[in-house]
């Protein structure tokens, strides 16, 4: 069986690896250009198709509910928005046992296994016949979605160096968005089929779209590596200079004891003041992407639209949110800008809902749906980035992402609540003001994380006057005068 991501390259590897300085500059050069292009053939794609199957899966419940679901299995709002937590609950109690088992278990197990039996639980929806039924596919798909997004965000930090990182998981991020115009789209056609083999249209949208993610998780096992030092992909030399690069970065440790499991390390982690400074943010960041995620095709119908129309006109917004988020994160990554990138969503969040609040046009509403859901969607890789990005090691990385997911889906279980029952459409008056509220939170908070991280950047170029690596104890890893926040 291959070997884990806890698992060590061989002895020769690390060789290798420890006189990364024997590559010359045109070897370098070379690499530079070739590995990660590699790995964005092989792995990214795998990792994008994922999440977006997993947003796709979670949140076609809104689709299926403008077709008609709700009437169909005689649910009260009340009961929507009891569906919708009852995803939650296990979700994020699921999110920092996997995130913390994914080394050990192995991500090339891990992961397409948890993809494959949430396909078929997703399928499940679309066969049952009572309120009850699917509170209960809600429930294990909640279980079984629960680690993949910090799974994802932690298995592409350990191939790409951090100044890498937010171009790929805004591309796979970014696929949320897509997933919100694409199960639109999708919808509509699958509408076509309504009363196929005596079943409603609402009940086809679950099956053909859990029937996709159920055969892509199967096909992962075939493709999706552990780790760069087992890429069958990568000649030796290629796995040589990835893994030193990472190393050099900070991403990986440099040795495995560094990266081993330690309590300590999640307690670390714990105290970190900007893993804490950045959760409210998460915590406002998730309430208003998931209020948006499920309803965001019934605020569409409250504007005039109806049926396929209103299904048609969800898409836009989130297209034009996927635009912005690639372009964005290439430029957070080329000049380094998590928190410049991340203030500047929160601003248009902010100016989004004061639109929809301000105004009585439905056609000033739409448009400041492409705001304030550009404002969620592409607002979320600089900060998951900005967190990953300032965290080491392993396990202190790992608990810090699964905090920032733990926070981030807690927004969501509120979302469900306010926007189902207590704030009635078509206005989403407390809802609205709430979402206002949370933007101004989003846009001091991190304003504050970015002068932090640039206080703490000054004394650690202080200490750095006046010692050298090896003058520090071991095991400091974000706390090292020579790593450097990323702001």
């Amino acid at each position: 069986m291959e070997e884990t991501l806890h698992s060590s390259p061989s002895a020769d590897t690390m060789k290798e690896v420890d006189h990364f300085e024997e590559f010359s500059d045109a070897e370098k050069a070379l690499f530079e250009r070739t590995v990660w292009r590699k790995l964005d053939r092989w792995v990214l794609p795998v990792c994008t198709i994922f999440y977006l199957l997993s947003f796709l899966d979670r949140s076609n419940i809104a689709n299926a509910r403008v077709a008609g679901m709700q009437t169909s299995l005689g649910m009260s709002n009340y009961q929507y928005s009891i569906a919708l937590t009852m995803t939650y609950v296990p979700y994020i109690a699921a999110e920092f046992p996997s995130n913390l088992l994914l080394k050990y278990v192995g991500p090339r197990w891990m992961l397409p296994t948890m993809v494959t039996i949430w396909g078929l639980v997703a399928t499940m929806q679309g066969v049952v016949k009572t309120y009850s039924g699917l509170l209960a596919c809600r429930f294990f798909l909640g279980l079984m979605e629960g680690g993949l997004f910090p799974g994802l965000v932690l298995y592409l930090s350990f191939f790409y160096p951090r100044e890498r990182l937010q171009i790929r998981v805004a591309t796979f991020f970014a696929s949320a968005s897509l997933s919100g115009a694409f199960s639109g789209l999708l919808a509509a056609a699958i509408m076509n089929i309504n009363g196929r083999d005596g079943r409603p249209g609402w009940a086809w949208i679950f099956i053909i779209e859990g029937i996709i993610t159920l055969c892509f998780g199967l096909i992962a096992f075939l493709v999706l590596p552990n780790s760069p030092a087992h890429a069958r992909f990568f000649s030796t030399k290629e796995r040589h200079y990835v893994m030193a690069k990472l190393k050099a970065d900070g991403a990986v440790a440099g040795d495995d004891k560094s990266d081993g499991f330690s309590w300590i390390e999640v307690i670390r982690c714990f105290q970190s003041v900007q893993v804490w400074l950045l959760a409210p943010v998460l915590f406002f960041l998730g309430t208003t992407l998931y209020g948006l995620a499920y309803f965001e095709p019934t605020i569409v119908a409250g504007l005039g639209y109806t049926g396929n129309k209103a299904q048609l006109m969800s898409a836009p917004p989130y297209a034009f949110a996927f635009g912005v988020s690639m372009i964005t994160a290439v430029i957070s990554d080329r000049y380094k800008c998590r928190g410049f990138i991340l203030i500047f969503f929160s601003v248009c969040n902010l100016i989004g809902f004061i639109m929809f609040y301000a105004s009585t046009s439905n056609h000033v509403r739409y448009g400041s749906l492409f705001l304030s859901i550009s404002g969620s969607y592409a607002g979320a890789p600089p900060v998951i980035t900005w967190v990953a990005n300032n965290s080491a090691p392993h396990v202190r990385r790992a608990t810090s992402i699964a905090i920032a997911f733990i926070m981030t889906n807690s927004g969501g279980i509120l979302a469900t609540w306010l926007l189902g029952s207590l704030s009635p459409a078509p206005n989403y008056t407390k809802a609205t003001i709430t979402f206002i509220i949370m933007s101004v939170g989003m846009v001091v908070l991190s304003s504050a994380t970015l002068a932090y991280l640039w206080h703490q950047n000054r004394l650690k170029t202080q200490r750095r006057q006046f010692g050298t690596p090896e003058d520090e104890p071991k095991g400091l890893g974000d706390e090292s005068a020579w790593f450097i926040y990323n702001l």
